[in-house]
């Protein structure tokens, strides 16, 4: 049964983005999907949206230009009335607390907080007396409660965007409500091989990974959640409570924590 309402899915063309874009539209809601570069990954998703009987568009930005959230926000109005934000889109670059550079650091929180926090103040500013439940729902990451010091940048930006998600369900009050995900090791990533993907993805408290339909249906319920604000919900089989010194993606198919990345 159809919602008649709209999802805004930032990142929606590839990897969870598309997963999340697809279990949205199989349970009614049309979808906006959200891209940067991935134009012909984007047209994939829309086309195989509309080939199994959903609905969708497209929309081109860079969400660190000035001006671009709102565009974002305003397009998905004129397709449709929006009740659901998903701020997924992120970017993950390798540095430390002792090797960062001043310039990449700055696009991280540009890209990781500043993007999503413009979003979603705009798409708050934006409701109307005919949304339905309108609510933002925030892609995050267990680094922040299995905390270690690789991908500095990327971790202090999405610390950021976890408080900033309280402070905003606070303040949106009943006019919007505000949550968000924290998944686990999902997909091969950054300088990781399939193999060392295979080795380390079930090293949780279920003995198997994160998949991208675990996130998406975890969307998909806070998105329906309508007396759930103010949460973020670890999606990570438990990830969190098997503590490393490294990220997962640098731990060796062995026992030990051995370095990968050099």
């Amino acid at each position: 049964m159809g919602t008649g309402q709209l999802a805004i899915v930032t990142g929606g063309a590839r990897r969870i983005g598309r997963r999340i874009c697809e279990v949205l539209a199989a349970e009614g809601y049309a979808v906006c999907v959200h891209y940067n570069t991935s134009a012909e990954d984007a047209a994939q998703v829309k086309a195989g949206i509309e080939q199994a009987g959903g609905t969708a568009m497209i929309h081109a930005a860079d969400l660190t230009c000035p001006g671009a959230a709102e565009e974002l926000i305003d397009a998905a109005l004129a397709f449709g009335r929006p009740g659901l934000l998903v701020n997924n889109a992120s970017s993950f670059d390798y540095d430390t607390p002792t090797q960062w550079e001043a310039g990449r650091f700055e696009e991280t929180l540009r890209t990781n907080l500043i993007a999503p926090l413009s979003l979603s103040r705009t798409f708050h500013a934006r409701i109307g007396p005919d949304w339905v439940d309108p609510n933002i729902v925030t892609v995050l990451d267990q680094k922040l409660f299995n905390r270690n010091p690789d991908y500095f940048s990327y971790t202090v930006a999405k610390a950021g965007l976890h408080e900033a998600q309280y402070l905003m369900a606070m303040a949106f009050g009943a006019e919007c409500r505000v949550n968000a995900v924290a998944p686990g090791l999902t997909l091969v990533s950054g300088p990781q091989s399939q193999d060392q993907f295979d080795a380390v993805h079930g090293r949780t408290l279920l003995r198997r990974g994160t998949t991208p339909d675990d996130i998406a249906q975890a969307v998909l319920y806070l998105g329906r959640a309508s007396g759930v604000t103010g949460t973020c919900l670890p999606v990570d089989c438990g990830q969190r409570h098997v503590a490393s010194d490294r990220d997962v993606m640098f731990l060796s198919p062995g026992d030990g924590d051995e370095e990968r990345h050099k």
